[in-house]
């Protein structure tokens, strides 16, 4: 009896703690995408902790346009989170140049991902990877079915056949052809010149030749666009220039609007606000049976806190996070995120389906001042911004915004021989 009592008690004093220290792992994320908090918590945290029961997790998303410097404070000062949300390309590589993000290149899971899968995280020497990609997003124009089945129109599939719609709306006066306003200046760039411009420039042979110097800002290939995008003013609607961002999503949501060129994170939203069904095409191309090419850019992953306080249980969360599971769980529980895992994965929305089915036709390309060229000031991407949005209010022309743009460039980057 003595025996079984001391056997009891040493159970108790010693076991049951070490017992409760293995279930006592905390991992705390940080992130961005603060409307993305009902999903992880009600959806993507069960789902892991289901077969994770000795690590809790917690989102701990702050506002999108503090988190770059917020996150960067907290890591210096030591207070971050285990696991850190990746922006992609440079923001997160100065992380992990800064000794600020763990190497994550023997991770489990993470030979799902393809080397352009991976791009967005990797050194540029490609030996090291350092987020665990978890969704692109890709850029169209997703349009009013009411509208076009009222006009009479068909979905446009070249820049004339594109024209030719919204001129038809513009006569028609229901509808503003094209919701987009340039006050904000982003969106004339990320859903004008970024959208429309691989055609021009072919894609990744563009983007590449860019950062080669075998291309410049002012070749053909890079003005055109703004010449297409200025093309865009008469249907924009009255006061386009003083048009915000939440005005445009408005615009098109109310009805009001046939047209609205998108980043498929629109999707869910669009869906929650609107009472009409809608569909979406990709970028038209100049004529009938050129190649199509499509901005499907990397957008977020996740990456371990080099400084992690529980950094095994983290590398489980971001091993399960490599997984087939997770990239089917996160593209249906976020359409219009679409998966980077090379695991082909089912999609139950389908608008987001018919975004990602431009995958199979056209060819895949990212935003080209997201890597290497936008590195330095004048910042490319927000040059690129502020003349798009010039362009379109015709104060420049599209030749002025290629020199400007090259002449910023030319400034801090020179090619590497």
């Amino acid at each position: 009896m003595n025996r079984m009592l001391k056997g009891l008690l040493f159970a108790t004093t010693v076991l049951a703690p070490g017992m409760a220290m293995a279930q006592s792992a905390n991992l705390t994320i940080e992130s961005w995408r603060n409307d993305d908090l009902s999903i992880w918590q009600e959806k993507i945290i069960p789902a892991f902790q289901a077969k994770n029961k000795d690590v809790k997790v917690t989102f701990a998303p702050m506002a999108p346009t503090e988190y770059n410097s917020a996150v960067n404070a907290k890591l210096e000062a030591g207070t971050a989170g285990d696991l850190i949300t990746c922006r992609p390309f440079d923001l997160s590589l100065a992380m992990f140049q800064k000794g600020q993000l763990a190497s994550l290149s023997d991770l489990p899971g993470i030979g799902n991902f393809s080397d352009t899968a991976k791009s967005a995280w990797t050194t540029d020497d490609g030996k090291t990877t350092f987020c665990v990609p978890m969704a692109s997003v890709i850029h169209g124009f997703i349009y009013n079915k009411k509208a076009f089945q009222e006009a009479g129109v068909q979905v446009p599939k070249t820049e004339d056949e594109f024209f030719a719609v919204l001129e038809k709306f513009k006569k028609g006066g229901t509808y503003i052809p094209l919701a987009m306003g340039t006050k904000d200046q982003w969106e004339s760039a990320t859903m004008g010149y970024y959208n429309i411009g691989p055609n021009y420039w072919k894609g990744e042979e563009g983007r590449k030749a860019l950062i080669s110097g075998s291309q410049k800002l002012t070749d053909a290939a890079w003005v055109e666009p703004y010449k297409t995008l200025a093309k865009w003013k008469p249907y924009l609607g009255d006061g386009f220039e003083a048009q915000t961002y939440p005005d445009s999503q408005n615009l098109f949501t109310l009805g009001r609007a046939a047209i609205y060129p998108a980043g498929s994170w629109e999707i869910a939203p669009f869906k929650a606000q609107a009472d009409f069904e809608m569909g979406a095409f990709p970028p038209p191309v100049k004529k009938a049976g050129d190649t199509c090419y499509i901005s499907d850019h990397n957008d977020i992953g996740i990456g371990l806190n080099a400084k992690a306080k529980n950094p095994e249980a983290a590398k489980k969360f971001l091993a399960w996070v490599a997984s087939p599971e997770f990239a089917e769980l996160y593209a249906n529980a976020l359409p219009g995120f679409f998966s980077l895992n090379s695991t082909a994965v089912k999609m139950n929305d389908a608008l987001a389906q018919e975004f990602v089915s431009w995958r199979q036709n056209c060819k895949p390309t990212i935003r080209p001042s997201a890597a290497i060229v936008g590195r330095g000031k004048p910042n490319l991407d927000l040059e690129m911004w502020r003349v798009s949005a010039n362009v379109i209010n015709g104060t420049e022309t599209a030749d002025q915004a290629g020199a400007e743009t090259q002449k910023g460039l030319d400034s801090w980057y020179k090619p590497a021989k």
